[in-house]
């Protein structure tokens, strides 16, 4: 798989990034003039209210699975039996297809146990889907902040310095810029698996969900670290940056006070932009089992376990990319409503 067309290259994310300064010029603060236009908007609210219920349902799995369907999503339940509409049944079923013979997990119940069915395991897809949304969506944030915070420090470091500090940092990039995205991605998860992360008293098995964490945040650095470097040297070339530098102003209060103010506003419409691409890309990853590893449970690996169950239980892999869909359409509904509205020239009527 290669990255998308429309993220080839590190502006294509951001066509038009406002300064801070913006918003003064309007009367009203950029992010309360971003707020009202935002809460106006009807599809950015349906958007958020999408998210917040994923958010919510994934947090509540530890209650789901131990109060309402009573099951361990990690353990096989391959002899386990169950009351369906007054009945006791098996979990996994004879099969009525061919000579008959196997068995075929449960369908959905649509009741408290095993709501969306079985899978092979003879676990509660309906659990695991809601344990899997908590690990994708916690890989997926925690690779943002790790990918955006690396990102600032590269892009402005190198933006602001310029000279040799620009050159070398431009050339890390260039050679991390140069391997296909999930190349890059799936080579060091094989690598790392079987190796883990050493440094110094820190270590990262290959189990861990770490693992996914840090080579998702790294692999995207470049996408992001690009357009910060290209923003600060346009600012460093700003009236108000000169003025500061010509007054003996030091580097790192000029940094802290005109330079990051400014680019804070790109980082954060960058946000939900990351954190949509970064689902997709722990799923690939999860769904190759190179990403999240059992007994732990992400969608990725939610979809790979019913691949071999579509024709018969298609629900295992269809809700999971569901959910998928639903999660990557309304982070990138909110990434451009972000990106509308913190530009100065759209109008708040």
């Amino acid at each position: 798989m290669s990255i998308p067309s429309d993220i080839a290259s590190p502006d294509a994310f951001i066509p038009d990034v406002p300064d801070e300064t913006a918003g003064k010029r309007t009367g009203a603060s950029p992010w309360r003039r971003a707020w009202l236009l935002m809460r106006r908007d009807k599809p950015t609210v349906i958007a958020a209210i999408v998210l917040v219920l994923i958010v919510l349902s994934s947090l509540s799995a530890p209650l789901y699975a131990g109060y309402v369907a009573a099951t361990d999503p990690f353990r096989s339940n391959l002899s386990a039996r169950i009351t369906v509409d007054g009945k006791r049944v098996k979990v996994m079923q004879a099969s009525t297809e061919g000579l008959g013979l196997g068995v075929t997990p449960i369908g959905p119940t649509y009741g408290p146990q095993y709501f969306l069915g079985a899978d092979t395991q003879g676990r509660d897809v309906a659990a695991r889907l809601l344990y899997g949304g908590r690990n994708s969506l916690l890989i997926a944030t925690s690779a943002t902040i790790i990918c955006l915070v690396l990102a600032a420090v590269i892009g402005i470091t190198a933006g602001f310095f310029g000279g040799v500090t620009d050159q070398i940092l431009s050339r890390i990039l260039d050679i991390l810029w140069a391997f296909p995205v999930y190349l890059l991605a799936i080579s060091l998860s094989i690598v790392l698996l079987s190796h883990g992360i050493v440094i110094g008293p820190i270590e990262i098995t290959g189990d861990s969900l770490l693992l996914p964490i840090v080579i998702i945040g790294i692999i995207y650095v470049p996408y992001v670290a690009r357009p910060v470097r290209g923003r600060v040297m346009a600012l460093k070339k700003s009236e108000f940056v000169l003025a500061a530098t010509g007054l003996g102003i030091p580097a790192w209060r000029i940094l802290l006070n005109d330079i990051l103010p400014n680019v804070s506003t790109m980082l954060i419409v960058f946000v939900p932009l990351m954190m949509a691409l970064n689902i997709i890309t722990e799923s690939s990853l999860s769904f190759l089992s190179i990403g999240v590893q059992a007994p732990d449970a992400s969608w990725g690996t939610i979809i790979q376990d019913g691949q071999t169950l579509l024709y018969t239980r298609p629900a295992v892999a269809l809700a999971p990319g569901i959910a998928i869909a639903l999660t990557v359409l309304s982070l990138n509904v909110l990434g451009d409503s972000i990106r509308d509205a913190l530009d100065p020239r759209t109008k708040l009527v």
